[in-house]
């Protein structure tokens, strides 16, 4: 944490910090969805949505489709060797009722999507859900649900991998819950910066913003940590793999604890204590001699996302090796010197592919920003490239010494 020392001297390593999570976030930009990406889904999961409103079936026609999980919530990471992106989707049926069979209304849907030839060719059935597979680009899975009469939260029910009865979930709940958190503002204290060659300048506590064209230091740190166990378990059990609304769920119940709790230097350091306290929002009891672990959607009774867990222990086991790794590999940063070490480190725990395209634009960015004197640190930002109320950067490489 933060030693909360007023005028301190912000040496090598703060500035390592700064550009180290500059680094990252540039990295993340990489893994998110592009725009074109982003609208070319959102065309398609409407015309879908329309398709399903125009059946004859009463039920259908009220239908509600709305995105849910990683793009509800702007953390959508690309798979590694694939360029197809998964795009999760509810399909509400409001007036249907619970004592409907849960494989009847799947089917329901499932028949629907079918009657049209656009999508026939390319829909496939999954366990759950349906899933619509647009080649090399993504794929939408259509999950459907209905009102849960006793959820006082608008929760909804969505049927169980044996299609045999309902399971409470609520995806607008958890969306909504996540975003609140992402809007909470920690501060990143810059009062005085005193390099370690006598340049200073003032700043007051600013107050972190939600965003400065970024997505914010809660959805870069889901997105960096479900990427990092992409590559932790490509050569391992891919089904022990941590699922990913198991990891944002932590990551965003320890965002609000270390916002509530402490000021940050800057953002790298609220990225490494928001890694570092995730496991304490686990919740363990012992039944039958046996520990069962429950992570709660606290938006609805009764969704625990660790039940796999309590059936198959190697999960838990593979969560906690996994957080170890996470939190070694990431704290690790702050000890190398240069950037060719940094992204040495960032190809092993991240993956080369995505690192390499990070740096090239990484670089380009920053040096002409830094060779037109436009390149600075501000507030709650990091490094900035103009437009932004910053502390000017003189020609400095923070991974090595000042330019002589």
């Amino acid at each position: 944490m933060p030693d909360g020392s007023p005028n301190r001297i912000f040496d090598g390593l703060y500035f390592r910090k700064v550009e180290t999570y500059g680094f990252l976030d540039r990295l993340c930009q990489e893994l998110d969805l592009t725009e074109t990406q982003y609208q070319e889904a959102k065309s398609r999961y409407e015309t879908v949505g329309s398709w399903l409103a125009y059946a004859d079936d009463l039920l259908l026609k009220t239908s509600v489709i709305y995105a849910q999980g990683s793009t509800a919530i702007g953390t959508n990471v690309k798979p590694i060797k694939s360029n197809e992106h998964d795009v999760d989707l509810i399909a509400l049926l409001p007036d249907a009722k619970p004592s409907m069979q849960p494989g009847l209304v799947k089917q329901l849907v499932g028949d629907r999507i079918r009657e049209n030839g656009r999508y026939r060719p390319i829909l496939e059935e999954k366990q759950r859900c349906w899933r619509i597979v647009y080649a090399n680009e993504f794929h939408l899975d259509i999950t459907p649900s209905i009102p849960n009469p006793n959820c006082p939260n608008g929760g909804e029910l969505v049927p169980d991998k044996s299609l045999s009865q309902w399971k409470q979930s609520n995806p607008k709940g958890f969306r909504d819950k996540f975003d609140e958190r992402a809007k909470l503002v920690p501060l990143l204290r810059v009062e005085k910066a005193i390099r370690e060659d006598g340049y200073t300048a003032d700043a007051s506590i600013e107050p972190f913003p939600t965003k400065s064209g970024a997505k914010g230091v809660l959805r870069r740190t889901v997105q960096i940590l479900k990427r990092h166990r992409d590559v932790a378990f490509e050569k391992k059990d891919l089904s022990l793999a941590p699922l990913s609304v198991i990891i944002t769920q932590l990551a965003a119940r320890s965002y609000e604890y270390c916002c509530r709790q402490w000021t940050f230097d800057n953002e790298l350091d609220l990225l490494l204590s928001i890694v570092k306290f995730m496991p304490i929002f686990i919740e363990k009891g012992v039944f039958d001699g046996r520990t069962h672990y429950f992570v709660w959607n606290e938006t609805t009774d009764g969704e625990n996302f660790a039940e796999k867990w309590n059936v198959e222990p190697p999960r838990a086991d593979a969560f906690y090796w996994w957080h170890r790794k996470a939190e070694a590999d990431l704290s690790r940063l702050i000890e190398l010197d240069g950037l060719d070490e940094l992204v040495g480190e960032l190809r092993h725990s991240l993956g080369d592919g995505i690192v390499e395209k990070a740096l090239n634009a990484y670089t380009g960015r920053i040096s002409d920003a830094r060779a037109t004197g436009k390149l600075g640190v501000a507030a709650g930002i990091g490094l900035v490239t103009g437009g932004a109320k910053a502390t000017p950067v003189r020609a400095n490489t923070f991974f090595g010494a000042p330019d002589e």
